[in-house]
């Protein structure tokens, strides 16, 4: 009978973990949540022989088993077999074999907790080159369990892995009897007391018990009693862990010396570290930094261009197809205008969550994210932030989606609830339909120098506006948002190596799935809701402009076409849409907008660029893409207020484009912050400054151009 067993993936971060759980699984993964919190659950199923199959769990990486960050205690809590979830059979470390004295501490630790475990021994390619020889045999005798190296790059060792993997399922492979600490040194009453109510527990297992059973499943009754073995012994958690990892440095040293041969410490320096007195260079450092920013916006802006282009056309022409073959229903209306035009929304933004993550990992992968976060660290944290957060927010001027989805690397609690809460005020590319042709109508065509174009300055400008406002923003907010949780800004600098391809392609469809199957669900929703308020509205409304151009029609025939155009922008005045755009006009007049432009201000919340559509729409504008924008254009610059005035003026245009960089406008960002941070409090808080913001903001430019 074939058997199944759970698999814990575990190791220190840039350990090669990753790609070891991609080998292992492949694309047979799933990726969720953690019960009541944002951490990646990533799970995948792997055969290991013939009548042995494996779920790994692939835990968020960690240098020890005392948690401070959200993601360490999830590992922490599988390890101690304290999440209700999950219960692994096995661990299997990695360990990287070009660091691995600082490796061996986690592995002694877990080892200590008497799970069955092996080591992967990756990077031996590197201790190679660092002059580096381990003694495998060696090292599987002072550890007691078994060692392999593997190299996930090159598919080197990992048939031996599974087949050692196979060997300890069937107890091939016994647990080591000593321990790597002394529990003598502790409170060895203490412990005792604790194993007397959890005999099958190891040692070092009742010694987190006592730490950290306040976080751990137990009953109260059980709480209560391991409390007061803690005040009885007068046990110490400080002076414990201190005392335990001091021992371990010492038996680690101890294998260090029979198992493994290090260079000469005097050596000249490698390959990386010379690269880093270059990228890390107090001047130089800072221009690569910008161009490799300027570079990856850039990639993701002209790469994702053309799959999004390929995305519009094909629904595009779908839902022409649909147009012409279906009859004239409301049904036939909710597909073509609700469910297909919901689902290019959402597919829509797949090529940007895919190429910037991908984009993403290939610099994980190489070692210089880190180096991004070392330089930016200190402009960071006078806002409040710190060096992790500066890719959130330059991917945010891609989407925001795919950059709030990018915060998860920042460990501290506020510092990342602050970045969230920021990176939708950096000009995503959504925004660029809007910026376009509100900058075409308000702001004349001039050069300046011969070649410095008026326009695009103020574009540049828009693009400058986020930024700042979003820094000052974090600034302000970081007075409110209180936590008790220190900032470190602990970072290693992982050695240079080469990207990973494959590691890569799995990282985007898995970020792709995570996207159109969790916030595409609530997409589809909303835009359901928001066709059904364009297309219904009260009934008596409704029935008298179909009537009104039924006879202007029947009347003039000829005329057919451009009647049933605005037709279709009186039914949309007339819809709940239309009826709620009469409703809030009054609110935003101070603004300089009328009611079609807050009919767009509804509409484009869905999305920014929904406003160009939306214009087209209200202002009857043919459907010959070739000469879209223009008409569009003419239409809107000869649009007028009932006193003759024109709608778009310098004042309004200005006003408007100010409140497009600051308002939220987008649902697809407001569900990626609910799943964020699991509530829907912050969304609502961002939706709420951010449009008070922009109010506020459009109102004082539109009252100093008027």
């Amino acid at each position: 009978m074939a058997k199944h067993i759970n698999i814990a993936l575990v190791g220190n971060p840039n350990s090669g973990k990753s790609s070891l759980f991609n080998y292992l699984t492949g694309l047979n993964q799933q990726v969720g949540n953690f019960p009541g919190v944002t951490v990646d659950k990533k799970m995948g199923q792997s055969k290991i022989a013939a009548d042995l199959s494996a779920t790994i769990i692939d835990l968020p990486g960690s240098y020890g088993l005392y948690p401070k960050r959200h993601d360490e205690w999830v590992a922490y809590k599988v390890l101690l077999k304290q999440d209700k979830t999950i219960k692994p059979d096995m661990v299997l470390l990695v360990a990287d074999a070009s660091n691995l004295k600082r490796n061996l501490l986690f592995c002694s630790q877990i080892i200590d907790l008497n799970i069955p475990v092996v080591v992967a021994l990756t990077m031996m390619d590197l201790a190679k080159r660092k002059g580096t020889q381990i003694d495998i045999s060696g090292l599987e005798r002072e550890l007691g369990v078994p060692v392999v190296q593997v190299n996930p790059r090159k598919n080197k060792g990992l048939e031996q892995l599974k087949k050692i993997i196979e060997n300890v399922a069937g107890n091939l492979y016994q647990p080591p009897a000593r321990d790597f600490i002394d529990n003598k040194a502790f409170a060895e009453s203490a412990i005792k007391q604790v194993k007397d109510h959890y005999p099958e527990i190891s040692d070092y297992t009742a010694i987190h018990y006592l730490i950290n059973h306040e976080n751990f499943l137990l009953e109260d009754r059980m709480q209560h009693t391991i409390e007061q073995i803690e005040i009885d012994n007068k046990f110490n958690p400080t002076k414990t862990q201190a005392e335990e990892i001091v021992q371990r440095y010492g038996r680690i040293k101890h294998i260090m010396q029979q198992a493994v041969v290090e260079a000469d410490p005097l050596q000249k320096a490698l390959f990386n570290e010379r690269l880093d007195n270059v990228l890390l260079h107090r001047r130089w450092g800072y221009i690569i930094l910008m161009v490799v920013l300027f570079l990856l916006f850039q990639s993701v802006f002209w790469v994702a261009k053309y799959p999004m282009d390929g995305i519009e056309w094909v629904f595009g022409e779908f839902g022409g197809f649909l147009s012409n073959t279906l009859p004239v229903a409301w049904w036939s209306d909710l597909l073509i205008n609700g469910v297909v035009a919901g689902l290019s929304g959402i597919v829509i933004f797949i090529p940007q969550i895919m190429i910037l993550f991908g984009l993403i990992t290939l610099l994980e992968d190489t070692g210089y994210m880190a180096r991004i976060s070392f330089l930016t660290d200190k402009l960071m944290r006078k806002v409040g932030l710190n060096g992790k957060s500066v890719m959130p927010m330059i991917s945010g001027f891609a989407c925001a989606v795919p950059a709030i989805m990018s915060a998860r690397n920042i460990e501290n609690k506020k510092e990342r609830l602050l970045t969230i809460m920021i990176t939708p005020l950096m000009s995503c590319s959504a925004r660029l339909p809007v910026y376009t042709i509100l900058i075409a109508l308000v702001i004349p065509s001039k050069l300046y120098f011969g070649f410095l174009s008026l326009q695009g300055l103020v574009m540049m400008g828009l693009y400058l506006l986020g930024t700042v406002m979003a820094l000052i923003v974090a600034w302000v907010m970081k007075w409110f948002i209180k936590s008790a949780e220190r900032s470190f800004f602990i970072l290693e600098l992982p050695t240079y190596r080469a990207p990973r391809w494959k590691n890569a392609l799995t990282t985007m469809i898995g970020k792709a799935k995570i996207f159109v199957f969790d916030a595409g669900r609530v997409i589809m929703i909303i835009s359901l809701l928001l066709w059904a308020l364009s297309t219904y509205g009260p009934k008596e409304k409704m029935a008298a402009v179909t009537a009104k151009y039924e006879e202007l029609i029947r009347k003039d025939p000829q005329q057919a076409d451009q009647l049933n155009k605005q037709r279709k922008t009186a039914l949309l005045q007339s819809s709940f849409a239309g009826t709620l755009g009469k409703v809030i006009e009054p609110a935003i007049k101070p603004l300089g907008y009328d009611w079609k432009i807050g009919i767009a201000l509804i509409t484009s919340f869905a999305a920014r660029e929904v406003f160009v559509g939306t214009m087209a729409t209200l202002y009857s504008v043919g459907e010959d893409a070739n000469e879209n924008n223009t008409t569009l254009r003419g239409k809107m610059a000869a649009a007028v207020r009932p006193d003759g005035t024109p709608v778009y003026n310098l004042a309004t245009g200005l006003s408007l484009l100010i409140f497009y960089v600051l308002a939220m406008q987008c649902m697809s960002t407001l569900v990626i912050v609910k799943r964020e941070t699991g509530t829907w409090k912050w969304p609502m808080i961002q939706l709420a400054y951010m449009t008070g913001l922009a109010y506020l903001m459009s109102w004082v430019v539109y009252q100093i151009f008027i």
